[in-house]
């Protein structure tokens, strides 16, 4: 792709999320979703090979969706209310409408079939904006919206967000699909304290995105879109296998890395408003989710070559590691202890 062409649509995607996470009035708001879509649809199609050309379309179809759904909800407040402010979203209707809406944008389950597909089909730097950045705006507007949403309709999503993105996460040997069925269980954990608590959700959504990167970015340098490729790698940079498990680990959630955090926050406010069998149900399915990180970890660490595996030799190029992969791997590692400095800024 053309540097000029690449630069105008990194601008863009900054220009569309800054409009929608600043603005009061829905319109804008969906102005700049539309702007988001239409700048990251070359980024997900340059290659031009036909399943990148497919996971385009599916993306620019559901997102179009989306957004016709969020403009009918905001029309439909309008309508009843005659406020176009995003925290007066008063009307019933139109809090169901634009939760399916944004649930839509994220991939939240029953409105997930979509991201593991797309993710597929794109680069691991595309996919790490699809599962990162494109997340921000919709996320953004869930928090501004928060004290008018629906909580049964959340916690029911939540739950089978997270149950579906394990379950459907553990027979998959694409390292790109695993991540997609991990960004969705995550979706969830953010989905069920969102009304309780928007901070905490935030929270959760930037350790997972910092986590998230690490792990794509890793998975980069090495160049790894298989489990039979990722168990080569330990030969070439054991350092980077290293801190690729102990960064999967984090994402799964194990203490004493930094993605207990979140979870042990989220656990503890569910249960401070009364919803332990909640709390309860959400930690025993994200068992599911940790047993394909520790598969993912597994490959990456413990299988040695030589074995009966087929996969095709790579040539091993001495480059030194990423500086960007170094620091969110330590971040997505060691956070843990610096919890209560996190806690006094949220």
């Amino acid at each position: 792709m053309n540097p000029q062409a690449k630069l105008i649509f990194i601008i863009s995607l900054f220009l569309g999320t800054t409009i929608t996470i600043s603005s009061n009035h829905w319109i804008m708001a969906w102005a700049g979703l539309e702007i988001n879509t239409l700048a990251i649809l070359p980024l997900i199609s340059k290659s031009h090979h036909p399943r990148a050309i497919e996971a385009a379309t599916k993306y620019f179809l559901v997102q179009a969706a989306a957004s016709a759904l969020i403009l009918f909800s905001s029309m439909t407040n309008a309508w009843e209310t005659g406020q176009w402010d995003i925290t007066q979203l008063t009307c019933p209707t139109s809090c169901l409408i634009l939760t399916s809406a944004i649930a839509m944008k994220l991939g939240l389950a029953p409105f997930h079939f979509w991201f593991p597909e797309v993710l597929q089909g794109t680069s691991l730097t595309t996919g790490l904006l699809l599962s990162t950045a494109m997340k921000f705006p919709p996320m953004a507007l869930f928090f501004m919206t928060s004290q008018a949403l629906n909580p049964t309709l959340l916690v029911i999503m939540a739950i089978l967000s997270t149950a579906l993105g394990g379950w459907t996460g553990l027979n998959q040997t694409q390292t790109r699909k695993i991540l997609a069925f991990s960004s969705i269980s995550h979706l969830g954990w953010m989905a069920i304290i969102i009304v309780y608590s928007p901070k905490l959700a935030l929270l959760n959504f930037y350790l997972y995105a910092l986590m998230t990167a690490a792990v794509f970015l890793t998975l980069n340098s090495i160049k790894t879109l298989k489990l039979s490729t990722l168990m080569t790698t330990w030969t070439k940079t054991p350092a980077l296998s290293m801190t690729l498990m102990l960064t999967l680990l984090s994402l799964a959630g194990l203490p004493p890395l930094t993605g207990f955090l979140p979870k042990w926050l989220i656990i503890q406010e569910l249960t401070k408003q009364e919803m332990a069998p909640a709390a309860t149900i959400i930690a025993l399915l994200s068992l599911l989710s940790l047993f394909f990180y520790l598969r993912l970890a597994y490959c990456a660490t413990i299988t040695l070559p030589p074995h009966t595996t087929n996969h095709m030799k790579q040539w091993y190029t001495n480059k030194p590691t990423n500086a960007l992969v170094a620091i969110l791997a330590t971040m997505s590692i060691t956070l843990l202890p610096m919890s209560p400095m996190i806690l006094t800024i949220v």
